[in-house]
């Protein structure tokens, strides 16, 4: 692990350990996000790159939200690749139920709420209100299409 990484890997562990801890969260490592990358390590990923492009364009920004929101926002708990009526429209429709598990599960603020519940913007319509959403919603799409296309 690069020493610039392991920083921030280092403060998603300060405020995410919990979350990185509890049974329901380590369940999603059986679960694949993109190709080989798994629902777990992809959150990992997302809040690592949110992290590094706060810091890097010097934004201001609760980091102990923009974690946490980050490691929840695909806390949806089933395989979205088993074909399955109630998760026959997961684009449109796993944000939602990712708030509500995680409402469910851990103490969130208006913000990780408001992150989790619009992270797939624009193809959800709704509209991200803090600086944290927005960083979330642009760090899901890079990491999506990076984990998918670079071999593993």
């Amino acid at each position: 692990m690069k020493l610039a990484t392991k920083k921030y890997y280092n403060v998603v562990e300060k405020y995410g350990k919990d979350i990185l801890n509890d049974n329901k969260v380590l369940s999603q490592k059986k679960y694949m996000q993109h190709r080989k990358v798994s629902v777990y390590d992809h959150t990992i990923n997302v809040a690592l790159l949110s992290l590094k492009i706060a810091k890097g364009l010097k934004i201001k920004v609760d980091n102990k939200s923009l974690v946490r929101g980050c490691l929840l926002h695909d806390y949806f708990l089933y395989d979205w690749h088993v074909n399955d009526k109630s998760h026959r429209l997961h684009g449109f429709t796993h944000a939602k139920r990712a708030l509500i598990n995680a409402s469910n599960d851990f103490e969130l603020n208006k913000i990780e709420k408001n992150m989790i519940y619009t992270h797939m913007f624009p193809l959800n319509f709704r509209i991200p209100r803090y600086k944290e959403s927005v960083l979330l919603c642009i760090s899901d799409k890079i990491c999506a299409i990076t984990e998918f296309f670079v071999k593993g």
